[in-house]
Parts: structure tokens; C-alpha cells; sequence
């Protein structure tokens, strides 16, 4: 039974792996936190992806006319800041509780939206007052770490892939949100009017704020012991996956930011036409995510990632012939397919993480350890490696949007030397998976247990 703490909000003896307390109570508990939690990590990554539209307005129109390098310099920023984040975040919610933390974590995105509002239509404004204000946007690229923290440990394992999935995917929609209000505003009141991108979110962010401390709960199960990062840190398998999501959040996350520049020194295009496709494939890329845990679950999210990157490496290909014959309508196809394929991906390498380490546990059950222990060192590792592999990922966007940087730094304004470098890593993960997570032998049976029951394979 849970002992639900009044002062501060705790729910003490959480233990969503007890099938009897989860369907009483626990799914219905679990389930209101998620919705918050999505809205949290939307609105997060709406502010750290708001400087990906807001460069596509800065023109000598308005009197900022920088380059394209400084563009994409602007575009990485955000990217690079939210990465460093996500470690400290992650250690925050298990320090502070899923619901204090979501609540500081959103209200703090009000200091670099209210300052976007303020600079981004003052002519004259220096780069580096832009890139401050891009680095304070990162603080909405940690709020993933923390919310994904904080979901591990509300949902049991076996339901793992697709409440992770559903949580990341809804975040990774105010990528597509933020450039569907970027369009909007265009077409409404012109080019010259970036300031209402970032006014519609300072109502949200307050509302998100309030809700979150109103309905949301803190979960004495998403409390780790000292030094779990540390831990997980030494362990292999934290650097492999890492590695993995590199290419398919870091592809996201990169793509996302940069898709609307790379369309402007690609082809051309204009503001409006730019920010009239780039919402589209993070759009569908955020709704792949769930897919993407949902088939992790059932298949292995080693199998599904395998698959994913083969995919994403014959997206890679059409982009580069699409560069070749200047066709937009096969390169937006393209990248389209790249942003649903590493949504997939996203969803099914972050399955990988808690199957991995309970499949571990398993054996380690086998061998004569208890259970109970063996489980809960399990689950205490994931909520460490998802903090890192986030942060990692993300690293992998700034990554992207820095090749983009150099690639058209030197005026051919081609992107195919950046493409071949994404197609050669891509291949890279590929032989990574075969050769780690799908030769590995399957685990010996154990006892049936509740623990046991709630692991899927790799």
C-alpha cells in the first residue's frame, strides 16, 4: 500500500512492478503524472527549439542580417546547452521529486522567452546577446532527462516502452509545434513579427507551472542512492546505447533545428516556404516515437533500432541524389523520412536501456542474488543511463547542426559532405548493434516471479 504524504506530495512504498497495486491504483497515479509530465517536456522543448524558427525571420529586413554560418552557430547553441543539462536535471528529480522539479523546470523557461520577445525585433542587437539568450533556452532541453527519470520509475518494465515512448514522443512534438506557430505567424503578420512566436508561450509556460503543481505527485521510487551515475557511468553498455541514440535523437533533435536553414541555402527558400515544411517532420517524427517503443516491446528494441538505422542510412541516400539533381519535392521526402525513421528509433534505442538491465538482473537471479535487489540495482542503473544517453543525444543535434555549419561555410552551398559523414555513422551503428545486443545469448530462465515476469528481451 502507498502511503501518500500530504506535506510535499510524496507517495512513499511506490512499487508499480506489484500487478495487484497497479491495477487498484497505481496505472490511474502513474497515468495523471504522464499527462503532466508530456505537457512539462512539450512546452520544454518548444523553448529549446524556438531559436530554429526564430533565425529563419533574422534578415536585414528587420536589422539582423547574419550569416548562415552564424545562423546554424545560433541553431547548435540551444542544442549544446540542453545536452549539458540533462545530467544535472536527471539528478535534480531524484534529489527534489518528479513534481517540485517539473514545476521550477517549466516556470524557469519564462526568463529566456520573455528575453527572445524583447531582443528578437530590436535592430542592431548584437550575435552574442542571441547566443546568451539561445544558451538560457537550453534549460528546456533538460526537462527531458528529468520527466524521463521520473516516468521510469512510475510505469513497471513491461509497460516501459511505450509510457517512455509516449512521454518523449509528446515532448518531441513542440519541435513541430513551435515551427507550426512560426508558419502561422508568418502567414498572419508577416515576416517582421518574430516576437509573436515567442509571446504564445508565456501563457503556457505559467499554466503548465500551476497544473503541474497542483496534480502531479513526487515518487520516493524515483530516489537513487548516491553515486548511480557514477556507476552507470563504468558500464559499457551506457556508452554503446549512448552511441546509438547519437544517431537517432541526436538525427532528430539535429534535423529539427536545422531543416529550415538547410532549405534556405539548399534550394533557396524563402521564410515562409521553409517554415511551411520544417514543422512536418518532426511532426511526424514525434508521433513515430511511441510506435517506436511500442514495437521495442514487442520485437526488442535491438531489433527495431538494427532496422531503424538500415532505414535511416537509405534516407541518407535519397537526400544525397535529391542534392544531386537539386530536386526539392525528393530531398523534403527524404528528410521526411529521416525525422519519422529516428522518431522510431528515438522510442526503440530508450527501450533498449531498461530491457538491457533487466535482462542483466535476470542473470544475476539465476546466479543465487535476491531478486528484490537484483531488480531494483536494475532500475536504479536505467534512470542513471537514460540521463546520459539523453544527454549524449542531444550532443549528437549540435553535432549535426555544426557539420551543417561547415559544410556550407565555404560558399558551395551543398550539404552532401555533411550527409556522407550522418550516412557513415549510421552504418557505424549498425555493425554496433549486430555485433553487441543481437550475438548476445539469451538469458536462462528464472524463477517466476513478479520481477521476472515484467522483463522483455533486448
Amino acid at each position: 500500500m502507498v502511503d501518500r504524504s500530504v506535506k510535499g506530495k510524496w507517495l512513499v512504498g511506490w512499487d508499480p512492478e506489484d500487478e495487484d497495486a497497479w491495477e487498484r491504483y497505481g496505472r490511474r497515479v502513474a497515468r495523471r503524472n504522464l499527462v503532466l509530465s508530456v505537457l512539462s517536456e512539450h512546452i520544454g522543448f518548444s523553448v529549446w527549439a524556438l531559436w530554429s524558427v526564430l533565425v529563419l525571420f533574422m534578415s536585414p529586413d528587420i536589422g539582423l542580417g547574419f550569416n548562415a554560418g552564424e545562423k546554424f552557430l545560433l541553431v547548435a547553441t540551444p542544442t549544446i546547452v540542453g545536452a549539458l543539462l540533462r545530467l544535472p536535471y536527471s539528478s535534480a528529480v531524484t534529489r527534489y521529486g518528479g513534481r517540485d522539479w517539473t514545476v521550477f523546470a517549466t516556470a524557469i523557461l519564462l526568463v529566456p522567452t520573455l528575453l527572445a520577445l524583447y531582443f528578437v525585433q530590436r535592430p542592431g542587437t548584437p550575435l552574442w546577446v542571441f547566443l546568451l539568450i539561445g544558451a538560457l533556452a537550453g534549460a528546456g532541453g533538460g526537462n527531458f532527462a528529468s520527466s524521463m527519470t521520473n516516468i521510469t520509475a512510475l510505469y513497471p518494465q513491461r509497460h516501459q516502452g511505450w509510457a517512455l515512448g509516449l512521454n518523449a514522443g509528446g515532448g518531441n512534438l513542440g519541435v513541430a509545434v513551435v515551427q507550426l506557430i512560426g508558419l502561422t505567424v508568418i502567414s498572419v503578420a508577416g515576416r517582421n513579427h518574430p516576437s509573436y512566436v515567442a509571446a504564445v508561450y508565456l501563457p503556457l509556460i505559467v499554466l503548465v507551472a500551476l497544473f503541474a503543481a497542483w496534480r502531479m505527485d513526487n515518487v520516493d521510487a524515483v530516489r537513487t542512492t548516491p553515486g548511480a551515475q557514477r556507476e552507470a557511468v563504468r558500464d559499457r553498455d551506457t556508452w554503446w546505447i549512448s552511441l546509438l541514440y547519437i544517431g537517432t535523437f541526436g538525427s532528430f533533435i539535429g534535423y529539427g533545428f536545422a531543416f529550415g536553414l538547410v532549405l534556405q541555402n539548399e534550394f533557396d527558400a524563402t521564410p515562409l516556404t521553409a517554415v511551411g515544411y520544417t514543422f512536418l517532420g518532426p511532426l511526424l517524427g514525434s508521433v513515430a516515437r511511441p510506435l517506436g517503443g511500442l514495437m521495442a516491446d514487442r520485437l526488442g528494441g535491438a531489433r527495431v533500432t538494427f532496422w531503424d538505422f538500415l532505414g535511416m542510412g537509405a534516407g541518407t541516400l535519397v537526400l544525397l541524389g535529391a542534392a544531386r539533381v537539386h530536386s526539392f519535392p525528393l530531398f523534403v521526402a527524404g528528410f521526411t523520412a529521416l525525422f519519422v525513421l529516428s522518431g522510431i528509433g528515438n522510442g526503440s534505442t530508450y527501450k533498449m536501456i531498461p530491457a538491457v538491465f533487466a535482462r542483466r538482473a535476470e542473470g544475476e537471479v539465476t546466479r543465487g542474488q535476491e531478486a528484490g535487489a537484483a531488480f531494483a540495482r536494475a532500475r536504479r542503473l536505467s534512470g542513471a543511463v537514460i540521463a546520459i544517453a539523453g544527454a549524449v543525444g542531444a550532443l549528437g543535434g549540435a553535432a549535426i547542426n555544426i557539420a551543417f555549419k561547415l559544410s556550407y561555410a565555404d560558399g558551395s552551398g551543398s550539404g552532401t559532405p555533411a550527409f556522407l559523414a550522418f550516412l557513415c555513422y549510421y552504418a557505424l551503428c549498425m555493425v554496433l548493434i549486430r555485433t553487441v545486443y543481437l550475438r548476445r545469448t539469451p538469458a536462462e530462465p528464472t524463477a517466476p516471479t513478479d520481477h521476472a515476469k515484467a522483463t522483455s528481451h533486448v
